[in-house]
């Protein structure tokens, strides 16, 4: 008994010490990495999502907004030191928008004007044939338009009593002429001033014979371009009879709409082709710019002379021209390309690439220069070497307006389009003034009317996908409708919605869920509303629902066409909330 106590005093010992020892040797390291998972845990204790930073949850999960998943807020370029206003996206998120982007350069700074015409006579070789006494038209020999005829050529016989009277008159003249060499040369002078030659003077004189027609000769060379009489007809002293142009040279008379006057200067070289003619080049200068507006078309003329030997050119042939302006004014600027370039009528912005890292963008607002075809002259607001997205710029502003950060709509940030405003405020166009408009605008805006009611029922049903289909369906419609369809004050009156509407629709058919669709349709019904009461009536009965929920229990309507209450905000959840308040 006593030896295998001894041995469990043995045992007893070795296990302390052997608890002891490893104790020792782990405390060190054990220590170290609690101390390590501590501050890992700390770091990553807010999650955040590339595509939405105002997204800060405290554990790992799915982003509310897109369902991508959550990354840790120290590593999602969100943390202290970075700028709030800033756009990220992932690599993913940007090889789907197809964003794209651009270094940015000087360039030489040239534009191509496009100019439409027509070929048209020299107005300086038309001359009108008349004739130059009173009678009537015997005999023609030029029947048609478009006969070619000389100088000196036989155009028509006219019998003129007048003539006939002042041929005797001559001739009673001729017989006292050595008495009375006054009255002789007043009656030869009176023939001469109608035109006959002295030749013709001369034959009536010699023969002693009244002549009762009289000949009209052509006094230049051309085309008859116009034939005003017929045979029979009684004229009087003046009458034009026939009008002939020398096509020999002609004149191109293209069309300068205002805002490419200042871009034609007199001297510019214009190369263009003909229509009629395959294949056609033809150059030359301008001559001449008119100085007046058509107070219709809102064009000035611009004309090109060019000599016509072969007679290809021919007078109202269409003409296709192109003009290289060298913008002296504008050379070393900067040029970026116009799809950089996202513009609200008020403004124009780009968006900016963060140096050193590939998906994160930030608004700029820019002053810009005249377009250069494809492309825009900047004044100020960027400079040379900073890189700007080109393509998919309406990607990255439509995220930041979901994310409340400064966008074209609203530089000061704060959710537009999709929700609220700073002070809650929900960003519509409003009107107080009806306006007008005709059967072409009515049919368009009612063809909105209609999707936006479709997009109302699916909402209220809560089927995403239909939603989806609606508000690309409602983008599109909206892309047809032409802003000179819009007359007088209509046209004024439309401005704003189409403001509102261009980018709001490109967000409403971006939304990736139908929390995001319904935050739009908010302020897109909002509109809508005030639509009605500017261009109104239409041809279908509406409704303007109210729910006092909607909006964070701010309040929000909707358009409807039926009294029956479907809420497109709450769906199945809250589908009878809401009661009529208006009837249109």
């Amino acid at each position: 008994m006593k030896i295998k106590a001894n041995q469990y005093t043995k045992y007893i010992l070795f296990l302390i010490v052997g608890l002891f020892l490893g104790w020792l040797f782990f405390s060190s390291s054990g220590g170290d990495a609690a101390k390590g998972n501590k501050t890992e845990k700390k770091e990553a204790e807010v999650w955040t999502c590339s595509m939405h930073p105002q997204i800060k949850v405290d554990k790992f999960g799915k982003c509310p907004l897109c369902g991508m998943d959550l990354i840790p807020l120290s590593t999602s370029g969100s943390g202290s030191g970075i700028d709030p206003d800033e756009i990220h996206f992932t690599k993913e998120a940007a090889m789907l928008s197809n964003v794209m982007t651009t270094i940015v350069s000087k360039d030489k700074a040239s534009k191509e004007v496009r100019l439409y015409g027509k070929v048209q006579a020299d107005e300086r070789l038309i001359q009108s044939q008349v004739s130059h006494v009173s009678g009537r038209i015997e005999k023609l020999y030029i029947n048609f338009t478009g006969e070619t005829v000389k100088r000196g050529q036989l155009l028509a016989l006219i019998y003129s009593p007048d003539l006939i009277t002042a041929q005797q008159e001559l001739l009673e003249t001729i017989k006292t002429k050595h008495l009375y060499p006054e009255f002789y040369e007043a009656a030869k002078e009176k023939l001469m001033q109608w035109k006959l030659s002295a030749s013709q003077i001369a034959a009536i004189e010699s023969s002693k014979k009244i002549k009762t027609n009289i000949e009209v000769y052509a006094t230049s060379s051309g085309i008859v371009t116009a034939k005003n009489v017929t045979v029979g007809d009684y004229i009087s002293q003046g009458t034009v009879l026939y009008e002939v142009s020398d096509l020999s040279r002609i004149w191109v008379l293209f069309d300068a709409f205002e805002s490419d006057l200042h871009f034609l200067k007199k001297g510019n070289k214009i190369d263009f082709t003909v229509e009629a003619i395959p294949n056609s080049k033809y150059s030359g200068t301008i001559s001449f710019i008119d100085p007046v507006m058509d107070p219709i078309n809102r064009v000035a003329k611009v004309r090109v002379e060019l000599t016509n030997t072969d007679s290809k050119l021919k007078p109202e042939m269409f003409v296709t021209g192109s003009v290289k302006a060298n913008l002296d004014q504008y050379q070393n600027k900067l040029v970026i390309p116009k799809t950089a370039v996202l513009w609200t009528g008020k403004r124009s912005i780009v968006y900016v690439k963060k140096p050193g890292d590939d998906f994160i963008f930030k608004l700029r607002e820019i002053e810009i220069g005249p377009l250069l075809g494809n492309s825009y002259v900047v004044e100020k607001g960027i400079d040379e070497g900073e890189e700007i997205v080109t393509n998919g710029a309406f990607s990255v502003d439509a995220a930041a307006q979901l994310e409340g950060k400064p966008s074209m709509m609203n530089l000061e940030g704060g959710i537009t389009a999709v929700g609220h405003q700073h002070g809650g405020e929900t960003p519509v166009v409003k009107s107080n003034k009806k306006v007008s408009i005709n059967t072409e605008v009515k049919s368009s805006l009612e063809n909105l009317i209609n999707i936006y009611i479709s997009l109302q029922t699916a909402l209220a049903n809560d089927d995403f996908s239909a939603s989806k289909k609606q508000a690309k369906a409602l983008n599109a419609a909206f892309k047809t409708i032409k802003m000179n369809q819009f007359m007088g004050d209509a046209h004024d009156s439309w401005m704003p919605y189409h403001d509102y509407f261009t980018p709001s629709l490109e967000i409403l058919e971006k939304a990736n869920n139908i929390d995001q669709l319904r935050k739009s349709f908010l302020n897109l019904s909002s509109t809508y509303i005030s639509l009605i009461e500017t261009f109104g009536p239409f041809s279908k009965k509406l409704y303007v629902v109210h729910c006092p929920m909607a909006n964070n229990n701010k309040g929000g309507d909707w358009l409807s066409d039926k009294k029956e209450v479907k809420n497109p905000y709450f769906g199945a959840s809250m589908l009878k909330c809401g009661s009529v308040k208006k009837e249109y």
